[in-house]
């Protein structure tokens, strides 16, 4: 075998025997007696968590604790998120919910445990919860994860930003190189067509931000480990917020044509806008109806590939509950499909950063689109 064949062969030898013998799961005996909860560990893995799970090794938690910080009762309350012991214990009273209501929220605790701080099992004791804190704001697994990302955006941008300041004439060398066909991308092919070439300067800042933003965090939610695996752009109040921005973005900037198509659109039968204004209503709709658009898109697509490569990956263990030596034999075919799906979902992470500004660059120019001759005419 030559040196580039076994370049080659070296990442599915790597990540075949990764995935085989992972301290996360076992197919031995202990694994056929105890229930896999496949479904549980897929849902751990793209919600937000207090604290940063890393991996588990003989039965053993290994796991970043973050700091916990609510608003309770008019005091601050600060602790680690190890003192919760990965849900199985509670701490001054605090606990982390046990019940469907309360699952993945932090929970103050009455009665007799007001105060309790130890193991708690909360299926025997069922301790009351005297009320849900609702002032959280607590640094949780996705919070950090955008901490590393700020960290990491201005890192790039504050290097390349001192090599054109050091010599702009100078050829790009480095992670200049990487960075400057892309910015280069979205300013010719997003920002001019969408917005135009006298007007878009104003907006490129932030379409630049909004793509590397996304870009950035989508390549990092397919790190399988440590700063990389949050499923941040997967979270459903990232992209509201997000398109949030948008929302604001486009409808401050719209001038007197865009509200104007909106509320009496030319060239739109009188009857479907009096005496019941139908088409004022579609397109006022539309308004809003964008922006949720914008949210959907990114969360749904990045949060269904998340769930897919781990569906894949979860097969193994399913079959080798079931009889071992099936989990060994699908091993090599869920791992292709594991390779596979992972190379998909780094195209698909370039695509929504590319889709979500375009269609805000859209909306934008849209937004400022000063109206044609022929209407200025009519």
């Amino acid at each position: 075998m030559t040196y580039n064949k076994i370049n080659a062969a070296f990442p599915i030898l790597f990540f075949f025997l990764f995935f085989l013998f992972s301290p996360n799961f076992s197919l031995n005996a202990q694994a056929e007696e105890e229930k896999l909860d496949i479904g549980g560990y897929i849902m751990d893995h793209i919600t937000d968590e207090y604290g940063w799970h890393i991996t588990t090794y003989n039965e053993h938690h290994i796991s970043i604790p973050l700091p916990i910080m609510l608003f309770d009762g008019g005091k601050f309350v600060a602790f680690s998120s190890s003192k919760f012991h990965h849900g199985h214990q509670a701490y001054k009273g605090y606990a982390l919910g046990f019940t469907e209501e309360t699952d993945g929220s932090i929970v103050k605790l009455g009665g007799n445990y007001a105060d309790y701080t130890g193991e708690l099992d909360y299926k025997e004791a069922c301790p009351p919860i005297d009320h849900v804190c609702k002032y959280d704001v607590s640094i949780t697994k996705n919070v950090c994860a955008l901490l590393i990302s700020i960290i990491l955006l201005c890192w790039m941008f504050l290097s390349v930003a001192k090599k054109y300041k050091e010599g702009p004439l100078k050829a790009p060398k480095g992670l200049q190189s990487y960075l400057e066909p892309i910015i280069l991308f979205v300013r010719d092919e997003v920002a001019i067509p969408s917005i135009g070439e006298d007007k878009y300067q104003k907006y490129f800042p932030y379409l630049l931000t909004l793509f590397f933003f996304i870009l950035v965090n989508n390549l990092m939610g397919l790190v399988p480990f440590f700063p990389g695996g949050a499923n941040f752009t997967g979270n459903i109040t990232v992209t509201a917020i997000l398109a949030i921005i948008t929302f604001f973005i486009t409808n401050i900037s719209g001038n007197k044509h865009y509200w104007k198509d909106i509320f009496n659109s030319p060239g739109v039968p009188w009857w479907l806008k009096f005496p019941v204004p139908l088409m004022p209503l579609v397109e006022f709709i539309g308004v809003f109806t964008k922006p949720f658009v914008l949210m959907i898109r990114l969360f749904a697509n990045i949060t269904a590939g998340h769930i897919i490569v781990l569906g894949f990956l979860s097969l193994i263990f399913i079959f080798g509950a079931m009889v071992p030596a099936i989990g060994y034999a699908v091993s090599p075919v869920s791992i292709f499909f594991y390779i596979f799906m992972g190379m998909l979902e780094l195209l698909v992470a370039f695509i929504q950063a590319y889709v979500f500004t375009l269609l805000s660059a859209i909306y934008i120019g849209m937004a400022i689109e000063e109206p044609h001759h022929e209407e200025l005419a009519n």
